[in-house]
């Protein structure tokens, strides 16, 4: 498990490098979560408990979202296109034959870049968030221990849907269009947009089962209580149950993919 902890701990240290877009990051992050303050401050008016949450709930919401939008890598950053070049060359052949398990490499390596977008990108924003509009932040430390184990749980289920999205580059020429279809879906179910709880009817109560749902939307209801008791360990359960799965799947596809298909360029 040593050499794991060394590739996330490598992972960590590479995007620590890159300190400028870290700042160009948080800019953005901001400036986003500012107007989808406004926009939902402009909703919440007309509709003050949209979806079950109050105006500083709703506002709470779009904190985190941007909090936790580099490190759920929604937008696909992190390991992703790295993976797909390498299959599409054929050095992924190195990687297989390296005495340490491919799919465990991956994870520890995006495991630290997520610790680091947590702190680099996630801090920030929130404390901006907190600063300049009235949010309904957890005063228990507890809540907050809760929290940071569901965004633990988050970003493996992310790296779930980005590892098996990379691992298509096995089956087709270019994956791109798979990875920006998986951006919409990650942007649209996993509550960055707007709380699933908005969405009406039973469309709403289907997508909160959907493995998106874990990324943004649980992490967020955690941190703002709405998950109380053993419904904390529930929402938690739900999280390490889709993360299974698709490591599961990943582990399925991988194995597939190494006995039956032939590396492209390779």
């Amino acid at each position: 498990m040593l050499v794991y902890g060394a590739v996330a701990i490598s992972g960590f240290r590479r995007y620590a490098t890159y300190r400028v877009a870290t700042a160009a990051g948080v800019f953005t992050n901001t400036v986003f979560g500012f107007v989808l303050s406004f926009a939902f401050t402009a909703l919440w008016a007309e509709r003050p408990r949209l979806g079950g949450y109050d105006e500083a709930q709703a506002l709470t919401f779009v904190w985190t979202g941007q909090a936790l939008l580099a490190t759920m890598a929604v937008f696909g950053q992190g390991f992703g296109h790295e993976l797909q070049e390498r299959i599409r060359s054929g050095d992924v052949a190195v990687d297989i034959y390296r005495p340490v398990d491919f799919q465990l490499w991956w994870l520890a390596s995006d495991l630290g870049r997520a610790g680091f977008e947590l702190l680099g990108r996630g801090v920030a924003p929130m404390l901006v968030g907190a600063l300049a509009f009235e949010l309904a932040l957890p005063v228990s430390p507890l809540t907050w221990v809760w929290f940071l184990c569901s965004v633990a749980l988050g970003v493996l289920v992310s790296f779930g849907i980005r590892f098996l999205v990379a691992l298509s580059a096995f089956w087709l020429l270019d994956a791109t269009g798979v990875a920006m279809v998986s951006v919409l879906l990650t942007t649209f179910f996993s509550g960055m947009t707007l709380p699933l709880t908005v969405f009406p009817g039973s469309f709403g109560d289907s997508v909160q089962w959907l493995p998106w749902a874990a990324i943004v939307q649980v992490p967020a209801d955690v941190l703002l209580g709405r998950h109380e008791g053993m419904d904390v360990l529930t929402a938690l359960a739900f999280q390490a149950g889709w993360a299974l799965v698709l490591l599961a799947v990943g582990r399925a596809v991988m194995a597939a993919a190494t006995r039956k298909v032939v590396v492209q360029g390779g």
